[in-house]
């Protein structure tokens, strides 16, 4: 037995807990802001630091295979050594690698500081959930905390593409690096001040095999997807690394069967909320990287739009999105999680598909403002309600683990979601190129076919949602 750290009793974390979650809050919003907003820099930032179209993918792969195959990792270091301790260690990284992505001078440089990124993202971001669970025990009380949690993670996914296009615009690709530094050092003097220590308590050594084994299992799938768009479905080296996931992923349930002290024990799969949470979670993270890749790339490639006015269109989107997150309580009050995130994902999938219909020549107000406006409906319920499925009864000991898997859900669900979507698109796109339509109606058709298949995949999360019990605080 060794000594570890373990929260504190949650009526004792914090005698400010609203502003507490603030700033736990601020801290997730820059780590969902990260993945998305460096996409509008990418072709000054490649121009000025020489790198190619490959190589500019890997400004943003790097970061998401760091996030996305330690997340789990993550969340199990913050259960045994203290949620608090890890979401600053985490901030602190996250802080010191942003500052070296900005001061890069060369590719190599850029890389190694999106990795670390990415990597400290993965100690913050399941923290800083299990620091929300023990701070709101109570379920009203933490239903609406998950509120405010959901709408500011959909924010930061839009809200991407609209800094990214500001700060590119105003102060150069640098900045949209730098921004994340005072922000970081904001968080971690409040932290301390706000929120108690951890309590230190008798815990079993970490489970140093299952950790690399499902390290590796989710590097080579997220990798596997990455590859997709660079290489194509059919490629060796994807069904190569496929294959290597699948096969470390057996490894790591074989392992995780016999340890002592599992990273994750399987028997919490049996709680059904916090499994149909984690399932929807791939949908929607699915669904949502697919639909800002392709919205981005339809506004400037189709209609025109330059990078400000491409991210300024995405102020009704995220507008909706944090009224909608308001009111996601209230609504899971009066017709329980379940049917909540059901009805948030109809209307998501409502939206995408009166996108889809949206012609080459689309006026924004006519043809774009109203799905942009359901979309943000959906979205803003669908995250809240399906952080709020994924936490349902986890006890305290097991809050990092689950705030590592339901964000381990989202990222794989985005990284899988884009690499199929996208080649989808692309298919459709050539298949109408060949046929001879111009090159306008073709990109279009083939985004409107990656809009249908991120709409059948919010149809499939409603069904999910909808299996599981219909009695109980949780519905």
């Amino acid at each position: 037995m060794t000594t570890t750290l373990s929260p504190a009793p949650p009526t004792t974390r914090s005698s400010r807990r609203w502003i507490a979650l603030g700033v736990l809050a601020l801290a997730q919003f820059l780590v969902v802001l990260d993945a998305s907003i460096v996409n509008i820099a990418l072709p000054v930032l490649g121009q000025q630091l020489g790198m190619s179209t490959a190589a500019l993918a890997w400004v943003v792969t790097a970061y998401v295979l760091a996030f996305g195959s330690l997340l789990l990792l993550g969340g199990r270091l913050a259960d045994r050594y203290g949620h608090r301790r890890v979401f600053l260690i985490g901030t602190a990284g996250f802080a010191a690698a942003s500052a070296l992505a900005g001061l890069s001078v060369g590719p190599e440089m850029l890389l190694a500081a999106r990795a670390l990124q990415g990597a400290s993202a993965a100690l913050l971001a399941p923290a800083a959930l299990a620091l929300l669970t023990h701070l709101f025990p109570a379920p009203r009380d933490r239903a609406k905390a998950l509120g405010v949690w959901g709408g500011v993670a959909g924010i930061g996914s839009a809200a991407g593409v609209l800094l990214g296009g500001v700060l590119t615009a105003g102060l150069g690709w640098q900045s949209v690096f730098f921004v994340n530094v005072p922000v970081a050092v904001l968080v971690l003097v409040a932290v301390p001040l706000l929120i108690t220590r951890d309590v230190a308590a008798a815990r079993v050594r970490l489970d140093l095999p299952g950790a690399a084994s499902i390290t590796a299992a989710l590097l080579a799938a997220v990798a596997a997807a990455s590859a997709i768009e660079l290489l194509g479905l059919l490629h060796p080296l994807v069904w190569g690394l496929a294959a290597v996931a699948v096969a470390l992923g057996v490894v790591f349930v074989a392992v995780e069967r016999r340890a002592a002290d599992p990273l994750v024990p399987l028997g919490v799969f049996r709680n059904r909320s916090l499994t149909d949470g984690n399932i929807v979670m791939v949908l929607i993270g699915a669904a949502m990287v697919a639909l800002f890749f392709a919205l981005s790339v339809y506004m400037q490639a189709v209609l025109h739009y330059d990078a400000l006015t491409t991210g300024l269109t995405q102020l009704p989107l995220a507008g909706a999105l944090v009224i909608v997150a308001g009111l996601v309580p209230a609504a899971i009050a009066r017709i329980g999680t379940r049917r909540a995130l059901a009805s948030s994902l109809v209307l998501l999938a409502g939206g995408l598909v009166w996108l889809a219909a949206a012609p080459p020549s689309a006026d924004f107000v006519v043809h774009l403002l109203g799905p942009t406006l359901l979309i943000g409906v959906g979205m803003g319920g669908a995250f809240v309600t399906a952080t709020q499925l994924s936490v349902h009864g986890v006890e305290g000991g097991e809050a990092g683990l689950a705030g590592g898997l339901v964000n381990t859900s989202q990222q794989v669900g985005g990284a899988l979601g884009l690499a199929v979507l996208a080649a989808v698109a692309t298919t459709r796109t050539e298949a109408l190129t060949a046929s001879g339509v111009a090159e306008a109606d073709a990109l279009t058709g083939g985004f409107s076919w990656l809009f249908l298949g991120a709409a059948a995949l919010s149809v499939v999360g409603a069904l999910v949602a909808l299996r599981g019990p219909r009695t109980g605080d949780d519905l």
